[in-house]
């Protein structure tokens, strides 16, 4: 079933979406072992990387998508008055092609995970190190704290999200600790980086909405080239027993159609002025009207995944954003709603 779900599957009549040009890539660095996130190392891997293929949702341009019919009452539901904010939360690891695979205990979902073992290195970073952003302030690693206490200590949600660049993988772990009897998670969610295959339909994986997490965070190397060329991911407080693929699970009991969907797609209005915004936030904001962002979880409203990069600079200034610079697009994407 996972394969037979396309990214871009689209209901008859539907507005056709854009495929992106290939950006022309540099040759993949080799990888002889594991690269964190917040290194030159781990930005010329990237360069190298397609992440999905150029036909997939993620790297589709929704900014000549009609506005859906119920976009202000969804904007109005969320908050419209509401800043544009983010989270420093979401790092990741590089690995290379022959990491060392290990077994993961798996608690709350094992049914709905991938089997392993898994390429998951003793340095893996747990959501939000090393910097201190997160609406959980609960969650953020104390001054002082090295990884290897986060990693068995840490509360919130503990993503820990591994890359395999050369074999096209990515794993996302949800509420992954390490014990003395080795790693252990909640869940598992593998991704194919080269087919971009969904989850099987009501599928959750680390994020509510069955949605990859990786391929939506806003990175250092990206915004240094200026501008985020995929969707990104959000979060709001009160979401729909829906979704709209490529979101293939829902997190809510709500049927209010005043609220978004699960994978409901926004995008910056295209008259919106980034120009007086700094570099790496004008990056985010020329992505946003390009690519827009995914509903991909609930939490506060409005706000983004942001690799937590020392190297990014200026994206305060995002709280200039409101959510009534926003529009809900219509991708005509397949949906699916409780009865």
């Amino acid at each position: 079933m996972k394969g037979a779900l396309a990214v871009g599957l689209l209901t008859a009549g539907a507005a056709v979406l854009l495929a992106a040009a290939p950006r022309p890539r540099p040759p993949m660095p080799k990888i002889g072992k594991p690269v964190m996130f917040d290194t030159p190392e781990a930005d010329a891997i990237l360069a190298a990387l397609q992440v999905f293929p150029p036909d997939n949702a993620w790297n589709q341009d929704i900014s000549a998508l009609p506005v859906a019919a119920d976009s202000k009452v969804i904007i109005d539901s969320i908050g419209a008055a509401k800043s544009l904010g983010y989270n420093l939360d979401m790092g990741f690891i590089l690995v290379p092609p022959d990491q060392k695979r290990v077994r993961v205990k798996l608690l709350d979902y094992p049914d709905e995970s991938d089997p392993g073992p898994y390429p998951l290195p003793d340095t893996a970073p747990t959501e939000n190190w090393p910097l201190q952003r997160n609406e959980d302030t609960t969650a953020l690693p104390k001054p002082g704290q090295t990884l290897e206490d986060l990693q068995k200590s840490g509360t919130g949600d503990r993503h820990v999200i591994v890359v395999d660049p050369v074999n096209g993988k990515l794993f996302e772990f949800w509420q992954a600790r390490k014990t003395d009897e080795g790693w252990q998670a909640s869940n598992e969610a593998t991704f194919d980086l080269k087919t971009g295959a969904l989850r099987p339909e009501r599928w959750t994986s680390s994020d509510a909405a069955g949605l990859p997490i990786f391929p939506a965070v806003v990175r250092y190397d990206e915004c240094q080239r200026g501008m985020v060329a995929h969707a990104m991911r959000f979060t709001v407080r009160k979401t729909r027993r829906a979704f709209v693929l490529p979101a293939t699970h829902w997190a809510s009991p709500s049927k209010d159609p005043t609220r978004p969907r699960m994978g409901e797609r926004f995008r910056l209005r295209q008259g919106f002025d980034v120009s007086g915004f700094p570099p790496h936030a004008q990056a985010v904001l020329k992505g946003l009207k390009t690519y827009g962002m995914f509903v991909a979880d609930n939490g506060s409203d409005w706000l983004m995944s942001i690799a937590p990069d020392r190297r990014l600079k200026g994206l305060e200034s995002l709280s200039r954003v409101k959510g009534s610079d926003f529009e809900v697009v219509d991708t005509g994407a397949r949906s699916l709603a409780a009865e």
